[in-house]
């Protein structure tokens, strides 16, 4: 088993960070990022939001795994998460649902208002494998090498979407707004090459979260 913590500090206060992360699928930092539902949202009595999405990520088998174990290198991913608009905090929870005996990941991140005004994100994960055959360490080792990957890159699309967020000059929404507002993008319009858009993707992006006329 092996465990991942790391803490990191956005400039930008807490209701845009949280809103940027949310809005973070699709963006040319995850385009392993196959698709992204929610299959559930409700409002506490307290006022939090509760959200279940279930998102689809395209992964890649390391060579020296053995052949035909792993059908299709794709799993689907269940996030949880509460946002308290109160405390101002944002927790969110991610788990692989498939190929659990191989390896599983479970991925703990908080969002918190500083005193400054700024935003603290603090991450944990969990990584762990029963797969046997003399593997298992050497698979908690690759994922954990992917997961700190994976989780500088998902850092670089939520800064992305926090600065289309500021050039819109948009007025504040509510946490999961309407499809109908946000869009229902697919995560296949973007490539890794970042320093060109694939279709437009940027005027994309800048076009979702410009306020209706």
């Amino acid at each position: 088993m092996k465990f991942f913590s790391q803490s990191f500090l956005y400039d930008d206060p807490w209701p845009i960070v949280s809103l940027a992360f949310f809005l973070r699928y699709p963006n040319p930092y995850a385009a392993h990022v196959i698709s992204c539902d929610v299959i559930s949202r409700n409002q506490t009595s307290s006022g939090s939001l509760l959200t279940t999405r279930l998102i689809l990520k395209r992964g890649a088998m390391p060579r020296w795994f053995p052949k035909g174990i792993v059908s299709r290198a794709e799993s689907w991913v269940i996030e949880e998460s509460e946002v308290d608009p109160h405390g101002m905090v944002v927790r969110c929870r991610t788990k692989n649902l498939d190929h659990v005996k191989v390896m599983q990941v479970e991925e703990a991140v908080e969002f918190r208002q500083t005193p400054e005004g700024k935003t603290l994100q603090h991450t944990e994960a969990r990584i762990v494998s029963g797969f046997g055959w003399g593997l298992t360490k050497r698979i908690e080792n690759h994922g954990l090498t992917r997961f700190k990957a994976n989780l500088q890159r998902s850092r670089e699309g939520v800064s992305l979407i926090l600065s289309l967020l500021r050039q819109s000059r948009l007025q504040p929404i509510t946490l999961g707004a309407p499809t109908s507002v946000l869009g229902t993008p697919s995560a296949g319009d973007f490539s890794n090459d970042t320093s060109q858009p694939k279709n437009g993707t940027w005027t994309k992006l800048r076009y979702w979260f410009q306020p209706p006329s």
